[in-house]
């Protein structure tokens, strides 16, 4: 065992379960102040899930009626987030490790994600995960491409935590995961070349 591991990205250089947390630069209005857990990153490309950005069109109950799906009393009613611009009519729920289906992508050994309509029936009926964050659509990036936007400053990752990832305040998660990283945020400007 090595104890001289750099904390921002896992051993083969990708960013599978770390956070992506959007510079104040950031242009593309989709993702500004966004935080998106990195599910996926390879040569081939990468997929992730914005965690701090509540939908206000859409809540559970109500996707739940459209899938025909029902709740139970002891059920979770859980926030329904915008995930990203890619597939926004398809669900991700990012959770716990504690449940896992056949279906379900484990991260690493804190989160995972499943993507069926199994694991929205147990959270309804209360049997879902400990943790939960249901996300509509995508963030991707095809080959190389997220490297280019890391490197033109558009990003920066952290290590991500459950607190950072589950967290009830949304509004929260931008700056948390950029004190995690010792930045202040009133010290960012958003102007390239000032400080």
């Amino acid at each position: 065992m090595t104890d001289n591991i750099d904390d921002t990205q896992n051993d083969d250089g990708y960013l599978a379960g770390q956070l992506l947390v959007a510079m104040p630069q950031m242009l593309d209005e989709r993702f500004a102040k966004t935080v998106i857990y990195m599910c996926a990153h390879t040569e081939d490309g990468a997929m992730g899930l914005v965690v701090n950005k509540v939908m206000e069109n859409i809540d559970f109950p109500d996707l739940l009626d459209q899938l025909g799906l029902s709740a139970s009393p002891r059920g979770e009613d859980i926030r329904v987030h915008f995930g990203g611009p890619v597939e926004s009519g398809r669900g991700f729920v990012l959770h716990s490790a504690d449940y896992v289906q056949d279906a379900t992508m484990v991260i690493d050994d804190t989160i995972a994600m499943t993507a069926t309509t199994d694991i929205l029936r147990d959270i309804a009926e209360g049997d879902g995960p400990r943790n939960s964050l249901l996300a509509l659509g995508y963030a991707g990036w095809g080959p190389g491409q997220l490297d280019t936007e890391i490197q033109a400053n558009g990003w920066l990752s952290v290590p991500a935590d459950s607190s950072l990832v589950f967290n009830s305040d949304p509004q929260a998660v931008w700056q948390g995961a950029l004190a995690k990283l010792g930045i202040d945020v009133s010290m960012l400007s958003g102007d390239a070349g000032h400080a």
